[in-house]
């Protein structure tokens, strides 16, 4: 295969996935401040803060009053943003349609129907009050997308490239996620001395990657600083952890290291490297400085996403 198909099976992966995590968070963040239990998580500035915060942290280097309807076409339609949903579904269509013959019918054009029907919304309509059909209608596609990557192709080296791009995206977005409300946290307490520990963000933030009612039967209790990030960090069995996405990312790049032992400074190398760091690394390690993990995690990914990019997909 060559390397710039590769690549273009790689980022497909990734865009499918980032825009579904995007979508999601606009509109959890959104429709929980409306019941929210402190008038800061309610403030419209507080939210559109935080959705920013996510989609491209340099949206929020100029400190000024945020329009609603600006942010909201910012981050879902605008095409000149890079980091919008419209973008990064038309990234995907792009990346489909270089790797065409690879795929199936059924995907390649159900991505090209999805991208039609973004590209297609009536966007007076999304920023009025349109913002739960948008985003609902994009979660259920991309679900439905990843059921006809799993379901319509060969699981060989063309499934494996894709599914570590999803996974790769996965691990980052989660845990810009986990940051983004983990700061959200810290706003709160310093505006209104609300507990960090207990704070109503741990709940949004199991919402915002569908882990919610899964982190409750597995505790068995009310959400926290500590259960929810030892779920979503350190927990192999919950499908968004960051813990369970480094190991599928080991798993799919043994498809494309033939090395039965990797060798040092190959993307293989450090994904081993960074799985068997994360599985005996215990949630008091992650509270006792949270910001330098998150940091450091986010770090150690991009790595790994560049690793890969040079070892199997460089266009050099």
């Amino acid at each position: 295969m060559l390397a710039r198909v590769a690549n273009n099976l790689f980022w497909m992966g990734r865009y499918l996935e980032r825009s579904e995590h995007i979508a999601r968070y606009m509109n959890v963040n959104y429709f929980s401040s409306l019941d929210a239990p402190t008038e800061l998580s309610q403030s419209r500035q507080f939210v559109l803060r935080s959705m920013l915060f996510v989609a491209d942290e340099e949206e929020l280097k100029e400190a000024k009053e945020l329009d609603e309807k600006k942010v909201l076409f910012d981050i879902g339609l605008n095409p000149e943003k890079q980091f919008s949903i419209l973008s990064s579904i038309s990234n995907a269509q792009q990346n489909a349609n270089s790797a065409r013959d690879l795929i199936s019918s059924e995907l390649y054009e159900s991505i090209n129907t999805l991208n039609r029907n973004v590209k297609n919304y009536d966007k007076d309509l999304f920023v009025k009050n349109g913002l739960f059909d948008f985003t609902t209608m994009i979660t259920a596609n991309i679900a439905s997308l990843r059921t006809k990557i799993r379901g319509t192709l060969l699981h060989d080296e063309v499934y494996a490239i894709i599914m570590l791009g999803i996974y790769i995206e996965r691990a980052n977005q989660v845990i810009r996620i986990v940051n983004s409300k983990y700061n959200d946290a810290l706003v709160e307490k310093v505006n209104s001395g609300a507990s960090v520990t207990a704070s109503f963000e741990w709940t949004t933030l199991l919402k915002c990657v569908q882990t919610y009612d899964m982190m409750r039967r597995y505790y068995r209790k009310i959400p926290s600083s500590h259960n929810v990030l030892d779920f979503l960090i350190l927990n192999p069995y919950c499908p968004r952890s960051i813990m369970n996405s480094l190991n599928r990312i080991q798993h799919y790049i043994g498809f494309l290291s033939k090395d039965e032992i990797p060798q040092k400074d190959t993307a293989a190398f450090l994904i081993g490297k960074l799985k068997y760091e994360h599985q005996y690394t215990t949630i008091e390690d992650v509270q006792g400085n949270l910001k330098d993990f998150i940091e450091k995690l986010v770090d150690d990914l991009s790595l790994v996403g560049e690793k890969m990019r040079k070892d199997y997909f460089s266009l050099d």
